[in-house]
């Protein structure tokens, strides 16, 4: 096992060719690279002595680590922005920010071949700082201020913690760090980044997206698998776990609970019990569980103090700001003196047409039917004001109803309801998805939720896309991105497109390609016309349709952008695809002409 490195010291150590930092294409990056590339970055952020906040987003963890580390040293303050949306980037830029990495316009490091002689000293852990966003799952994500020193306290409690215990330890069986979190939010920073980092454990450049690229890359040598509930639930059992079996020596999972069944089947699956942490981006880690069986409580981390006030939990630990109690909005009771479980979130209260409404009640309402197996609600605008709409994934007994129509499955909800919710309370729109649509940290923010009711077109574009399913992003970057789309029997697209045989429309699958592209990337104002356009397969129900993207001036027409769309689906095996369509959007910053 390597020595422990303190990260306010990882760039001021000599450059060591012997500790192992990374896995980049094959072949493993020592600290002397590391050291380089921090040097190229720090240089770059010098340039600019007037700007303070920069904001970070680099796809590669690795060259990402060397990034803030340097920014770190040279005096500025590292902003998280958890996606690369022009919309994210806009209000980065507003707020005074500079922009570094992956993006349109971003700072890139200064070249640099090898580690220079520059002579650093250690970063001020008390001073430097980081800004993080919450992930926005019961509203608006807002920004938190955290010190070095809090990140710091983190990564000594994850080691004091698992580092031996879990990890093991031992000459050249180090474990790999596999993720299928993205680092630009706290959960990712902290397991994939920050503690392998000082802890010598080598981080894996690559991103494990699919169930596919996880029984591939996990195993036989020895790795840990940070990731989270959403992943943990979409396994399956159609792929060989063996090699996963005899090198994973730990599974993290964060950013949600993790249902019992989904906990035990995990284990069958990957060999070890995951083990949860609960915390949040304000509070950073509090406490861990393993589940061998129902209902385990969490065992606090051992820097970290809980009580309980007025059924809410309340903690203090190094990882907060100012010492004192921080009240958090979770229920939870004591389980003993040391440990507790939690028993869900405070009731969300909202006002419709002046009526109090708890959110948290017509989701345990609607879930007390035996229709829906999960579900989140919230309140969107409608042509009579604000009203309660519900987001929900489907038993087998409501898919019967989807067969039947969403006006079938609705009007069956609105009946069972009736007797338990105030008229005020009962949903008024309802989307039901395969699952629930998640960011890059395994979480579902409110403003995803929102987007499922707010699918209208933006002026001179095409027209609007109907019924788009739930969108779970896989890769969203400056010129490329992948989403996936679960093609569901009770999509109003399928009305009438054909009785007996339903198959997606071509139009729809084109209206959606735009559309994602229109949420992605900077396209141009005028939508020109498209190209290339071909139908290969039908689109059936029941289908994880893949929507790739790619972005880029168009051949010999600077003036014109090129939107390059391909949608396809994979079988088990992830080297075997079937093609749907394909084909290319133009578009121009002037409008066509008459």
């Amino acid at each position: 096992m390597a020595d422990w490195w303190p990260l306010t010291e990882l760039a001021c150590r000599p450059p060591d060719d012997r500790r192992a930092l990374a896995w980049q294409g094959g072949r493993l990056v020592s600290h002397a690279h590391f050291l380089s590339l921090v040097e190229g970055w720090q240089s770059a952020f010098e340039t600019r002595p007037d700007t303070l906040q920069w904001a970070i987003y680099l796809d590669d963890p690795l060259s990402f680590a060397a990034a803030v580390l340097a920014a770190w040293h040279a005096g500025k303050v590292v902003v998280l922005p958890g996606d690369d949306r022009p919309a994210t980037l806009d209000a980065l830029t507003a707020d005074g920010c500079m922009l570094a990495g992956d993006v349109p316009g971003g700072t890139r490091p200064a070249e640099c071949h090898e580690a220079t002689s520059r002579r650093r000293f250690p970063i001020d852990a008390a001073t430097a700082r980081l800004k993080v966003f919450t992930s926005g799952s019961q509203g608006q994500p807002e920004a938190i201020d955290k010190r070095l020193a809090q990140l710091v306290s983190e990564v000594e409690a994850l080691e004091s913690a698992f580092g031996r215990s879990a990890l093991g330890a031992g000459g050249g069986d180090v474990p790999t760090i596999w993720a299928t979190v993205s680092h630009q939010h706290i959960y990712g920073l902290l397991f994939l980044v920050l503690w392998p980092l000082a802890a010598g454990r080598p981080l894996a450049a690559r991103r494990l997206l699919y169930p596919e690229d996880m029984a591939s890359c996990l195993g036989p040598e020895p790795s840990v698998l940070v990731t989270t509930p959403a992943h943990l639930k979409r396994l399956g059992d159609q792929l060989d776990w063996t090699a996963a079996r005899r090198g994973l020596r730990a599974v993290f999972s964060s950013g949600g609970p993790l249902p019992f069944e989904v906990s035990r089947v995990a284990a069958q699956t990957l060999g070890q019990v995951p083990t949860e942490v609960f915390g949040s981006s304000e509070t950073g880690g509090v406490a861990w569980r393993q589940c061998r069986v129902e209902d385990t409580p969490w065992v606090p981390f051992m820097d970290v103090r809980w009580q309980i006030q007025e059924g809410c939990l309340a903690v203090r630990s190094p990882r907060l700001p100012d010492g004192q109690w921080w009240v958090s909005s979770d229920l939870a009771e004591a389980a003993g003196a040391d440990s507790f479980r939690l028993l869900g979130r405070v009731d969300r209260i909202v006002k419709i047409e002046e009526k109090r409404v708890s959110l948290s009640t017509v989701e345990r309402q609607v879930l007390n039917t035996p229709w829906l197996k999960e579900a989140r609600a919230l309140v969107v605008d409608t042509p009579i004001g604000a009203r309660v709409a519900v987001v929900a994934v489907v038993t087998e007994a409501g898919r019967q109803h989807l067969e039947q129509g969403r006006r079938a499955l609705a009007e069956a909800l609105r009946q069972a309801l009736a007797d338990s919710l105030e008229p005020m309370a009962l949903p008024r729109r309802w989307r039901f998805v395969e699952a629930m649509p998640v960011n890059a940290q395994g979480k579902t923010p409110e403003s995803m939720l929102k987007d499922l009711f707010t699918m209208n077109p933006t002026p001179a574009t095409p027209p609007s896309q109907p019924d788009m399913p739930a969108v779970q992003w896989l890769e969203r970057g400056p010129t490329k991105a992948l989403a996936v789309l679960d093609i569901q029997a009770g999509l109003s697209v399928f009305d009438g497109h054909f009785p007996g045989a339903p198959i997606l429309p071509g139009v729809a699958q084109v209206d959606w390609a735009l559309a994602l592209g229109r949420e992605c990337f900077h396209l141009p104002t005028h939508f020109l016309r498209l190209e290339a356009l071909k139908f290969v397969r039908p689109v059936l129900p029941g289908t994880r349709l893949l929507v790739a993207l790619q972005c880029q001036p168009k051949a010999n027409e600077p003036a014109l952008c090129t939107l390059s769309f391909k949608l396809y689906s994979q079988a088990s095996d992830p080297a075997e695809t079937t093609d749907h369509a394909s084909g290319r959007a133009i578009w121009s910053n002037e409008a066509p002409r008459a």
